[in-house]
């Protein structure tokens, strides 16, 4: 496979904010308008993140600089290589570091990245694959480990997923019930995905306000071993007066606010755990270990057999749109170039 000439014109998505305005859409570029990194990566597929959905938005506050090509996740084909870790043919993968609202992201067909930042392909996943996992699934993986590491069990008792219908909830549905764990789905959809959440792996699919439901108090009766909440917001903490003793929480996320309000019950009575997750800036030795299960002990079967929707370039920002507006369920996939 050989690196494209710098002229050759390719198609890639674009997020624009100049003395013209704020756009967004699909431009022409050639490799000379990519930043020089010491690889360059034919991407063949990309994912769709609801970060990627703030990052084609004027006010979404996630873009560092302008133009940017979003796409925080990216699979493909190493095409040219000056560091030694990387040649030419191999499969690699890429998510977090910035990329997609620091440096240009995965919403183009080639893509040129510090070598750092690669992971190599694991056995037993396709650059499709890993894709429909990307950093949703990287963060349910980082999750699922962050309750292992606190001492939570399937003995203990069930394990609750919020926003269980989004790229996070999804996966860790599947990684957690592929582990033996009993998984209770919260979800503002029950109604249209109840059946979807339980052929992941929920033994029980709940609305959001019952699983937020909670007695007057500064604790409510012990429901949770441990809580994957991608959501955040007010409710975190009815969710942390509900978890059992020695139980933990992971929380990876904000789309239900970025403030809560607490009283340190939770954690000197029942000697709960708040853990957070951070997938942008984890150590390379974390995530190779995890990247590594997630192809095999932790491969998310079940999500990759029912939740993945494989799209186009200029069906992106369709997609884009739904994620932000909550109508998005389970994972999509960018076709970027055949693989």
């Amino acid at each position: 496979m050989n690196s494209p000439d710098i002229k050759t014109p390719f198609k890639a998505y674009v997020v624009c904010k100049d003395e013209e305005g704020f756009r967004a859409g699909i431009e022409e570029l050639t490799l000379s308008d990519l930043p020089e990194e010491a690889v360059t990566i034919q991407v063949e597929y990309s994912s769709v993140n609801y970060k990627d959905g703030l990052a084609s938005t004027e006010n979404g506050k996630v873009v560092r600089a302008y133009p940017i090509i979003p796409g925080i996740d990216l699979a493909g084909t190493v095409v040219s290589s000056t560091d030694d870790r990387f040649k030419q043919g191999d499969k690699v993968l890429a998510t977090g570091y910035g990329l997609g609202v620091q440096h240009d992201g995965g919403y183009s067909p080639y893509a040129k990245l510090p070598a750092d930042w690669l992971v190599p392909l694991p056995e037993g996943l396709t650059t499709k694959e890993a894709m429909a996992i990307g950093t949703a699934g990287f963060t349910s993986a980082m999750s699922v480990e962050a309750l292992l590491q606190a001492g939570v069990t399937p003995e203990m008792g069930p394990i609750l997923v919020s926003g269980a219908s989004g790229g996070v909830g999804s996966m860790a549905i599947s990684i957690l019930a592929q582990l033996g764990f009993d998984v209770i789905a919260s979800t503002g959809k029950k109604n249209n995905e109840e059946q979807l959440l339980r052929q992941l792996g929920a033994n029980e699919v709940i609305s959001r306000e019952d699983a937020y439901q909670k007695d007057k108090g500064a604790l409510s009766p012990e429901r949770f071993a441990g809580v994957i909440d991608p959501v955040g917001g007010s409710a975190l903490n009815s969710v942390l007066a509900s978890v059992q003793y020695g139980g933990a929480v992971a929380l990876s996320g904000m789309t239900g606010g970025n403030t809560f309000e607490s009283t340190v019950f939770p954690f000197i009575l029942r000697g709960v755990s708040l853990v957070g997750i951070d997938s942008v800036y984890c150590p390379q030795n974390r995530r190779l270990k995890l990247w590594k299960l997630l192809g095999k002990e932790w491969k998310p079967e079940t999500a990759l057999s029912q939740g993945v929707n494989e799209i186009t370039l200029e069906e992106l920002p369709h997609t884009l749109s739904r994620i932000l507006e909550g109508r998005a369920v389970g994972r999509s996939v960018v076709r970027l170039n055949e693989a």
